[in-house]
């Protein structure tokens, strides 16, 4: 990928990148770390756990992605489920700042079909089959 169209698919995603990064940041004021994965930054630790503990969408996950920051409840953890987390990057550098309401948009109506909104959510679906790949 040309450094033109990658700093275009990290200014497109940036809107999620700087709510995740907000968060990180409070992990790491609260005894949190954080570390570099190629484009990413993964957070794990102080607030950043509670964070994940107490996100509605993200009860009993090891991680969840906003833009490149992957907020995480531990080093081993995050290890773990990179492979699935950085899908959900290249989704961000697809859709950029309209991927959490087309995300809670098909959450909702899956919702509403009473079916499981985290499994068969497009978005997890094209991330657990690409995770293996």
């Amino acid at each position: 990928m040309s450094p033109r169209a990658a700093a275009i698919r990290i200014l497109w995603a940036l809107p999620w990148t700087l709510f995740g990064l907000a968060i990180g940041l409070l992990g790491l004021a609260t005894g949190g770390r954080c570390r570099r994965i190629g484009r990413t930054l993964e957070f794990w630790g102080g607030l950043t756990t509670a964070f994940l503990r107490h996100f509605p969408l993200a009860k009993g996950v090891s991680a969840v992605t906003f833009g490149h920051t992957i907020l995480g409840c531990g080093p081993e953890e995050l290890d773990r489920v990179r492979p699935h987390e950085m899908v959900h990057v290249r989704q961000y550098e697809r859709w950029g700042p309209m991927l959490v309401p087309a995300y809670l948009f098909h959450w909702v109506w899956l919702s509403i079909l009473r079916r499981d909104p985290y499994r068969e959510n497009p978005f997890e679906r094209q991330a657990f089959e690409e995770e293996s790949e």
